[in-house]
């Protein structure tokens, strides 16, 4: 069974119903089962052909959508990319999967084209939403007036499906391969513990481009249920009464969402919503008890996952009271565990690094073959496959999981080791600290010294109050040196707090 099956199963049992909104614009799911086949058509037409990539370079936007159903059903792979990436940052990408299309808006026809100038065999573009000015770039809009010709049939779940890339956060992007059948487990496993159905309604604001976003289209389509598009959370009222008049059941958020929710005033409810997820990094426990303050009827789920696997694991909005620091247990149908450096099993309370195995990890790096065996390695039993996550966790008792951090955010403060994310926690218990972060400096003496950087609700708020705070919580070896005051912290396109951002910023002054 291939991906696109699960639009032409759910067009086909409620054609009418709607798949998306995109402000004004609402599809069907029979539309967008009609628009995919066409544009489809179009790509094999042009010379598309099985296994091609397509990359895709879209907002939020409806045709978005259009677009990676397309792509699958033509039998390529599709690449979603932010469109927030500057020309080297796609000249990249375009190298790397050397894709036979790129799919985009007018405004970025430009910057794909002088992205992809160099490559041997320019890829052809199509562009929605406007002319773009230029003779060799195609209309979406075109495209879909082609009427729809035969497509290919179906192939095997072990089929490429998409390429997504990794942030690069940690050095050069790597282009994380999903076959149909890890795509297909993913959204089903997800789908099952959210408890999705037809009924639901749900806000996609995060990025389609990244892995969290991208999900929340994958689950939808496989029940049935609406997508409530949003290009960013910029304007949170804005976005939040569109949720409310759409009467938004799911509300997926990062970290820094959760954080503007929390600051706003006289916020009115959202009296269909059912429940909250939380992903992309850790969610302060201080924003888990406000969100639970402001949404006291609605099931917050909190979730750890990677773009190597989507989810790994999941906390049951039952515990999140007894353990609102916890990111639970494996998702149905996967294994997770806590090992050492020799792979062996940890017992309960000691350190390590978690490894993931079942249906939806990926199939490895394209074209990377180093990386795939750094990233998949053997288990504790022979013939198994883990994904080794870098994320360093522990788990309690009863089996639950902890993040303390990733390996590369563990420093060493007077021959000591802090995870940077034990400190963040201290930061965000102080009241009046709506966001943090934490890198270390490196000191000729100590080895390296911390430096934070807040975001303060309260302006009366001083550097002595919250050094004080942490004092009373923290050891001195993980006392931050410093606290610097800052507007906003610097994202990546995923919403993540960048920590080299940060860093860069402080070194420039």
């Amino acid at each position: 069974m291939h991906v696109e099956t699960l639009l032409r199963n759910s067009a086909a049992a409620s054609p009418e119903r709607i798949a998306v909104t995109d402000g004004e614009m609402r599809l069907s799911y029979g539309v967008l089962d009609d628009n995919s086949d066409r544009l489809a058509s179009f790509l094999l037409a042009r010379g598309v052909q099985r296994g091609d990539r397509v990359v895709i370079f879209m907002e939020n936007i409806w045709e978005t959508t259009v677009a990676i159903f397309a792509v699958l059903k033509a039998g390529a792979v599709f690449c979603p990319v932010n469109p927030s990436l500057k020309v080297d940052g796609l000249r990249f990408v375009l190298g790397d999967c050397r894709p036979s299309a790129v799919l985009t808006q007018a405004k970025y026809a430009r910057l794909c084209q002088e992205a992809g100038g160099d490559m041997p065999h320019s890829p052809i573009i199509v562009a929605a939403r406007g002319d773009a000015g230029i003779p060799t770039v195609l209309a979406f809009e075109e495209c879909l007036a082609e009427g729809p010709g035969r497509l290919p049939d179906a192939g095997t779940d072990d089929d490429l499906a998409m390429i997504i890339y990794t942030s690069g956060s940690t050095g050069k992007a790597k282009g994380v391969m999903m076959s149909h059948g890890n795509v297909l487990a993913a959204s089903g496993s997800i789908a099952t513990y959210l408890e999705n159905t037809a009924k639901d309604v749900i806000l996609g604001v995060l990025p389609l481009s990244f892995t969290y976003g991208l999900y929340q289209l994958l689950v939808a389509v496989r029940v049935g249920a609406r997508l409530v598009l949003q290009k960013n959370f910029a304007f949170p009222h804005v976005v939040l009464a569109a949720a409310r008049r759409e009467g938004v059941t799911g509300l997926p958020l990062v970290p820094t969402m959760a954080a503007m929710i929390l600051c706003l005033k006289d916020l009115e409810p959202l009296p269909a919503l059912r429940y909250i997820t939380s992903a992309a990094a850790a969610l302060p426990t201080a924003h888990v008890s406000g969100l639970k303050g402001q949404f006291p009827d609605v099931r917050l789920y909190l979730m750890y996952g990677l773009t190597e696997c989507a989810r790994a694991t999941f906390l049951l909005p039952e515990e999140v009271d007894r353990r609102p620091d916890s990111a639970g247990k494996a998702i149905p149908g996967t294994e997770v565990l806590v090992v050492d450096e020799a792979g062996c099993p940890l017992a309960a309370g000691a350190v390590g690094e978690l490894i993931v195995r079942g249906p939806h990890v990926m199939q490895g790096y394209w074209e990377n073959p180093a990386a795939t065996d750094a990233a998949l390695r053997p288990g504790p039993k022979p013939g198994e496959r883990w994904l080794h996550t870098g994320d360093l966790f522990r788990t309690d008792a009863d089996g639950f999981l902890y993040f303390v951090g990733r390996k590369d955010d563990i420093v060493k403060v007077r021959g000591e080791k802090v995870a940077l994310s034990q400190v963040e926690a201290a930061l965000h218990a102080c009241s009046g600290v709506v966001a943090a972060v934490v890198v270390g400096v490196p000191d000729p003496v100590l080895g390296t010294t911390l430096r934070a950087a807040v975001v303060a609700s309260d302006p009366a708020l001083t550097e002595r109050d919250i050094l004080r705070h942490c004092a009373g919580i923290l050891p001195e070896n993980m006392m931050p040196k410093t606290v610097e005051f800052r507007a906003e912290l610097p994202l990546t396109a995923s919403g993540k707090v960048s920590r080299r951002l940060v860093m860069e910023a402080g070194e420039k002054k």
